[in-house]
């Protein structure tokens, strides 16, 4: 199953560098080729959405591998109480507070 289209719909507005106003859009999903036809694939449906949208060719993705400078590098958290740094928890440790 290959991509179609991309489905877009104008969620706001914004003012560029230069003062002009222009759309926001949001990607709401795919419609990709299926067995017995095409086939709408919702990923989001935004607040205050009025229903239309806009079917896109896909755009083309960057099939370059990253440099080794540009990929993103594990967080390093330290603990406040002893700076213990721990590389294997993707998240910084919750302190207990005292509750009475």
């Amino acid at each position: 199953m290959s991509v179609q289209y991309e489905v877009t719909a104008i969620t706001g507005k914004y003012t560029d560098a230069q003062g002009n106003e222009k759309n926001r859009y949001a990607k709401l999903g795919v419609v990709i080729d299926g067995k017995n036809g095409p086939i709408l694939k919702m990923e989001t449906i935004p607040l205050g959405w009025d229903g239309w949208a806009y079917l896109n060719e896909p755009r083309e993705r960057d099939a370059a591998p990253k440099r080794q400078d540009q990929q993103r590098q594990p967080a390093q958290h330290a603990d406040a109480s002893n700076g213990f740094v721990d590389d294997d928890i993707p998240f910084a440790p919750i302190h207990r507070r005292q509750l009475w």
